[in-house]
């Protein structure tokens, strides 16, 4: 089984994923986190590349440098762990690229999607989980200077949230938006109630 996990940096993903793993092990599962890009040597290389101010980075370029990253990881991580049963939970994935370079960079969405599909070799997330909040909120919760990828304005920023939101309203069987505004626990709360669903299917 495969989750990932998204939305505007801010919104909690580290936290609500990480409650998301204990909760996960509890059950007996074994889990694989990692996040993406990163977790192997060359996305690691790719991601400092990919958030330090150090190199101008065009859109179609920065996209396909993540799709580099995740061909590596899904090879190299996710698909062993998976065939071996594992439980692989991604700190985001391809609707990353999709919401970041195709509706607020600008690139045909269809085809962020196309080029993720060749990366992945059709290995997507049984279910992701878009954790959502204003631009706003999810700006004052960043206790830290944005890289990057983040540093582009207020507009790039609600823009990307109406891309996330318009991906999770075409497909809603494997996009699950959640209100991460409210307390933690009721966050989590939703997040395992959709994963005991699918879990208990298997």
């Amino acid at each position: 089984m495969f989750f990932s996990f998204d939305g505007l940096d801010g919104v909690g993903k580290t936290t609500q994923m990480d409650l998301f793993i204990d909760w996960l092990k509890q059950r007996g599962h074994e889990v694989v986190g990692c996040y993406d890009p990163g977790c192997t040597p060359l996305g690691e290389e790719i991601r400092r590349m990919l958030l330090e101010h150090k190199v101008e980075i065009g859109c179609t370029s920065e996209m396909l440098l993540f799709m580099a990253a995740r061909a590596q990881l899904v090879d190299s991580v996710i698909r062993p762990a998976l065939e071996r049963s594992a439980v692989v939970v991604s700190d985001r994935y391809v609707l990353a690229n999709i919401v970041y370079q195709g509706y607020a960079g600008g690139l045909d969405v269809e085809t962020v999607r196309r080029i993720g599909q060749t990366a992945t070799r059709g290995l997507l997330p049984e279910l992701v989980f878009v954790l959502d909040m204003t631009p706003r909120a999810a700006a004052q919760r960043m206790n830290r200077q944005p890289d990057r990828m983040e540093d582009r304005g207020d507009d790039y920023r609600a823009r990307l949230r109406q891309g996330f939101l318009s991906e999770a309203a075409k497909n809603p069987e494997h996009i699950l938006v959640v209100d991460a505004a409210r307390e933690i626990d009721l966050v989590q709360a939703d997040i395992r109630a959709a994963a005991a669903r699918l879990l208990e299917q298997e």
